[in-house]
């Protein structure tokens, strides 16, 4: 999937139809002058639906559409015959949807499911016909209701990213490198920061055809909760991750304050992140020798918190190792 096709933002505006309105008909025939009211019920106006589908990994479908709108229900007739409903307008979206109302900020709903539908704009109740109010003291009520009117509103798409492992970083860490060597995917590579753009989604294939989702997010500066480089629009895609693995290059000043660092952004957008099971790599380790990992591993024992270990995706050390691990951690 190129950067260009992975949109998990759009805005729209939804429109539900029109209720039908109900039949005020008196029943008329050849040799019934005044036959008694027969107006039939209006149809019900359609709804906006939110559905979700697995097969899909992007809102780059609905980067265009910015108006979706319902059916309308059709009226009443007579012979008490109910007016059709209207179409409903289905929007379907990946796994991992948040839907939220524009205008006031709130989440209306999550779509988590594949088929699980939503209804995020109601379609007007089609208004009931004239034979509904007929009484002992109104044989032939010349009234029926109307339908009631439609629902608008504007909606928020917002996509969090479902994977079982996402990749934590600061930018040129080396996570595209890894997700490139671990699964089939291609994403862009390259010497400068801020080279991914967008979240890449690859999956890794593990023993007996077995397999686990993993996404490259794009790199976390310090700051990034309070919206600083990229990291603030991309922090929601790791929400959804059962396993954060945190990438930190074997040539980094120091790996436990960089980790830290990591963790307090983290900690600062969301707190309920750091419950999430967390692993730490030590990507490009291809340029230290036995002493040096020595050394590092002698500080990283005292003080970083949680498990770690050594690899190398240029030089494909502990690639094998580090699939056991996640694949450990995620079926525990």
């Amino acid at each position: 999937m190129t950067e260009g096709n992975f949109v998990d933002y759009v805005k729209m505006h939804v429109a539900s139809g029109n209720g039908g309105k109900g039949s005020a008909h008196l029943h008329r025939e050849k040799y019934i002058a005044k036959g008694g009211p027969d107006g039939g019920d209006g149809g019900r106006g359609g709804h906006v639906i939110i559905r979700g589908n697995s097969n899909l990994w992007t809102l780059v479908h609905l980067k265009f559409k910015r108006h979706i709108k319902a059916g309308h229900g059709e009226h009443g007739s007579s012979g008490r015959s109910t007016g059709a409903d209207g179409k409903d307008a289905i929007i379907e979206v990946p796994l991992g949807t948040v839907v939220k109302d524009t205008d006031t900020g709130n989440t209306l709903f999550e779509i988590t499911e594949d088929e699980e539908e939503k209804i995020v704009a109601e379609g007007g109740k089609g208004g009931r016909g004239n034979w509904h109010f007929k009484s002992a003291t109104n044989q032939t009520p010349r009234y029926a209701q109307p339908g009631i009117p439609l629902e608008e509103k504007n909606i928020t798409i917002e996509l969090k990213v479902l994977a079982d492992v996402g990749l934590v970083g600061f930018p040129n860490a080396g996570k595209s490198t890894l997700l490139s060597v671990l699964t089939s995917a291609k994403p862009k590579i390259a010497d400068y920061e801020f080279t991914t753009l967008k979240p890449n989604l690859g999956i890794v294939q593990y023993r007996d055809y077995q397999s686990f989702v993993m996404a490259d997010i794009p790199g976390i500066i310090e700051g990034a909760a309070e919206g600083k480089g990229l990291g603030y629009y991309f922090l929601r895609h790791i929400e959804r991750n059962s396993i954060l693995l945190f990438l930190i290059p074997a040539d980094a000043k120091d790996i436990v304050e960089q980790y830290e660092v990591l963790v307090d952004e983290l900690r600062r957008y969301n707190p309920m992140m750091l419950d999430k099971e967390r692993f730490v790599v030590i990507s490009k380790s291809d340029m230290l020798d036995d002493e040096l990992k020595s050394e590092i591993s002698t500080i990283l024992d005292k003080d970083l918190e949680c498990e770690y270990m050594f690899i190398s995706s240029v030089a494909q050390q502990g690639l094998t190792e580090l699939k056991d691990k996640l694949w450990k951690m995620l079926n525990d």
